[in-house]
């Protein structure tokens, strides 16, 4: 039997654009419970298709789940920023209205709540927003970051790894990294980053976020004068993920280069030299470079205006008796040397025969 599908598809957008036209009514009309319950049905709605996200926004709901946010009624508030949170889902324009509409203000008061979960989602609900730079400026005016690293010494799991990237998402702006800096977020995020498993998307995030503050005078201070602070940086060189060390190590490239003659020796007193031999040879090209420059820095002599093979070797060799290296480490500086000398003979070999083939 035949089946007109492009009817049976149309008979359902109108059906779809009937209910989404009766949640929006009850939202703007209804007693508390009907609103409730149009604010739970919005968010199913929303979490199903990114097209009705779009249609709800036209359709106007918006606001008044944000003015829901303030309710006294606990539901309320729950439903409304359960439904916000998934219309803002991949949903730029969306993100903006939100803000737009007044959000920001209930949702740091929520961020004030003793309720966990009400404060997990109200920390989610930061973190999506903040991912657009519009709202950044007015996100960051709110005095949010306060209550985020707050978060991140009191609150779950989810919660900790939700205002990091709300805090990483808000230093991108740069006018934001002083109130960030304000809050002492430092010391937590040295003790996150501590306890988690360094090759972690967390502890990817956590370095980002330390080697962005690390680019101001008062993140480098507050990084040295936390207990174990530079250790913890040294050690998600040696054990982090690609970019956990790449931030790791961008960190503490940054207080070598504010400061060699305060921090060398600190960075050198954590053992840093095998990480960072071996980041030369494993790491990204980011992270390589800022290994062989901070190597650079670690010398006793005076850095070189540029880095080269020989002098590498020299670097290698010498901070390993300068730091009184064990059989180990001085194994593993061996070790890599060989190996990123074979890398630079294979590089040089590979050049020879493309200049051989370009001749020809």
């Amino acid at each position: 039997m035949w089946r007109d599908t492009k009817g049976d598809e149309e008979t359902w957008n109108l059906t779809k654009q009937t209910l989404i036209q009766e949640l929006a009514l009850k939202l703007f009309n209804g007693d508390l419970e009907s609103k409730i319950q149009a604010a739970r049905d919005i968010r199913k709605l929303a979490k199903s298709s990114i097209k009705n996200r779009s249609i709800f926004a036209v359709a106007g709901v918006i606001q008044p789940l944000v003015s829901m946010l303030s309710d006294s009624n606990s539901d309320a508030r729950e439903s409304a920023l359960l439904a916000l949170l998934n219309l803002s889902a991949r949903n730029e324009r969306n993100k903006v209205k939100i803000v737009t509409s007044g959000a920001v203000p209930p949702l740091v008061e929520l961020l004030k709540f003793e309720d966990g979960s009400i404060r997990e989602l109200a920390t989610a609900a930061i973190l999506t927003l903040s991912a657009s730079a519009s709202n950044k400026p007015t996100i960051a005016a709110s005095g949010v970051a306060t209550l985020l690293v707050q978060i991140l010494l009191s609150g779950s799991v989810q919660g900790k790894v939700d205002a990091v990237t709300a805090l990483y998402n808000l230093s991108a702006y740069t006018n934001n990294l002083t109130p960030i800096l304000a809050t002492r977020a430092v010391p937590p995020l040295l003790s996150l980053l501590k306890e988690c498993k360094k090759y972690s998307k967390f502890a990817e995030k956590t370095t980002a976020l330390l080697e962005t503050l690390s680019d101001f005078e008062e993140g480098r201070v507050a990084i040295s004068d936390s207990e174990g602070g530079i250790l913890t940086l040294v050690e998600t060189v040696e054990d982090g993920s690609l970019l956990s060390t790449e931030h790791a190590v961008g960190a503490l490239l940054l207080l070598c280069q504010s400061c060699r003659k305060k921090y060398r020796e600190l960075i050198l007193k954590e053992g840093a030299i095998p990480g960072l031999l071996q980041l030369t040879v494993e790491g990204t090209p980011k992270a390589q470079q800022k290994a062989r420059t901070l190597l650079e820095l670690l010398r006793d002599a005076p850095p070189p205006r540029q880095l080269t093979s020989t002098v590498l070797e020299s670097i290698v060799y010498g901070i390993a008796t300068q730091v009184g290296s064990t059989d180990k480490s001085a194994e593993t500086s061996r070790k890599i040397l060989r190996d990123m000398v074979q890398q630079s003979m294979e590089l040089n070999m590979s050049r020879m025969l493309h200049r051989a083939a370009s001749d020809t």
